[in-house]
């Protein structure tokens, strides 16, 4: 559906064509005229599918229908929460790209800053605030923000606020708005923690699913690589050289093994940023800068990263581990892929990640083939539930190889004991005396 076809004002279409828009994708679609019609929402749809628009756009239409006048003090009309500093940062710039030729202004409050800066424009007012849920609730603790006039409350990645144990947090901020307000719930996955806070903060709401729940986009090429733990950096440079990629994103379990990583890829001549939660919001723009724009070629992240990063175009996402939640996986591979272009997801996989494996099958209802590449066999051999029943079967001849070879370096290892030295000792001591008579 063309843009021009749901009926935008002059200046929001205006603004929405010099974003580059030109058909709606399918959630805006449907959300745009729920939104409109004033009803409560739980939608949900995968990341990277526009869902940013299909709320602001709306909300944005409703508020330039105000006159200027009636809100001369700039009380907060529209509060949008969202989980990350670098999702808080994304919306609040696409909403202001939108909101162009409107007589409507918006503003950002996250951690990781000072905050005066953002006390000051607070004060100020704006229309629409972005905020996460932490900082919002240390401004109004110190009365730097009135929310009794919210008309509009979204809550954006509502699943990984939840994740974070921003719940409290949630429930405090929406007490304090006296207000009678439409109110958003957008998740990727609607999990039990979702349907329960939907229930208390909805009021008969509409639910919009766009895609099926906790799906990955049929544009992203997924893959395993089965591997040894002590090994997994060696292979990823060695992908990363072999077939020459330039921007890869890849997120490791911690930020003790992000720093390792890193520290270790430049090591072997690949430059990498740093992107997590002991970074200043300084260190993590400037690492993104620095590559969105070329000038290094890995991006080592932590979760705080697998929502919210806007990176066009980008072409590989990289699992170095696995995510404690299967729904991460999603959230993560979601980086690539984006608004129908294509991409490719890897994940190296250790015995010790099975099980995590394992869920996230079961969660997006898909069997991932494991993949040896050569001179990175384990000791451990593949799982044999996985060597033939798969969606492209590992060859029997190579699989067949690889548990012959870790079985005679299993036997070597065990003739190499100090415990099998000296029972070979012994049987030589033992052996029967010759029966022939000596001449």
């Amino acid at each position: 559906m063309s843009v021009d076809a749901i009926g935008l004002s002059a200046e929001l279409l205006k603004a929405v064509k010099a974003c580059g828009y030109k058909t709606l994708t399918p959630v805006q679609q449907q959300a745009i005229p729920l939104i409109r019609s004033g009803v409560d929402l739980l939608a949900s749809a995968q990341t990277g599918t526009g869902k940013t628009a299909a709320f602001s756009l709306p909300i944005l239409e409703a508020l330039a229908k105000i006159p200027s006048d009636n809100n001369s003090s700039k009380t907060i009309r529209a509060l949008i929460l969202t989980p990350t500093r670098e999702l808080t940062q994304q919306v609040a710039r696409n909403i202001e790209s939108y909101s162009e030729f409107l007589p409507l202004s918006c503003g950002a409050v996250y951690g990781g800053v000072n905050m005066p800066p953002q006390t000051k424009m607070l004060k100020q007012g704006v229309d629409v605030l972005v905020a996460t849920p932490g900082r919002l609730l240390e401004h109004l603790v110190a009365r730097n923000v009135d929310l009794s006039q919210v008309k509009f409350l979204v809550l954006d990645e509502a699943d990984r606020m939840l994740d974070m144990g921003f719940l409290n947090d949630i429930q405090q901020l929406i007490s304090v708005i006296k207000q009678k307000h439409q109110t958003l719930m957008f998740s990727a996955t609607f999990s039990n923690k979702v349907k329960t806070l939907a229930k208390q903060v909805l009021h008969t709401p509409k639910t919009l699913e766009v895609s099926r729940q906790n799906s990955t986009s049929g544009k992203v090429k997924q893959s395993v690589y089965w591997v040894s733990e002590t090994r997994k950096c060696e292979l990823l440079s060695e992908l990363i050289g072999i077939n020459n990629w330039q921007q890869v994103l890849v997120f490791a379990g911690t930020k003790e093994s992000a720093n390792i990583l890193a520290k270790e890829l430049k090591l072997d001549g690949i430059k990498s940023a740093l992107c997590h939660g002991d970074k200043t919001q300084g260190a993590r723009n400037k690492a993104l800068e620095q590559f969105t724009q070329g000038k290094v070629r890995v991006l080592v992240a932590t979760d705080v990263a697998a929502r919210g990063l806007d990176i066009p175009d980008l072409p590989y996402v990289v699992n170095f581990h696995l995510p404690y939640l299967a729904e991460d996986y999603v959230h993560r591979i979601g980086r690539t892929g984006r608004a129908g272009k294509s991409g490719t997801a890897i994940s190296l996989v250790s015995p010790k990640d099975e099980q995590f494996l394992e869920n996230i099958e079961a969660l997006i209802g898909r069997t991932f083939e494991r993949t040896i590449v050569p001179g990175y066999e384990l000791e451990r051999a593949l799982p044999a539930q996985y060597a033939e029943k798969e969606d492209k079967p590992l060859k029997k001849s190579r699989y067949k190889a690889t548990q012959e070879k870790n079985q005679l370096i299993a036997r070597k290892k065990a003739d190499s004991t100090p415990a099998a030295k000296r029972r070979a000792k012994v049987a030589k001591k033992a052996k029967p005396a010759p029966t022939g008579k000596r001449r």
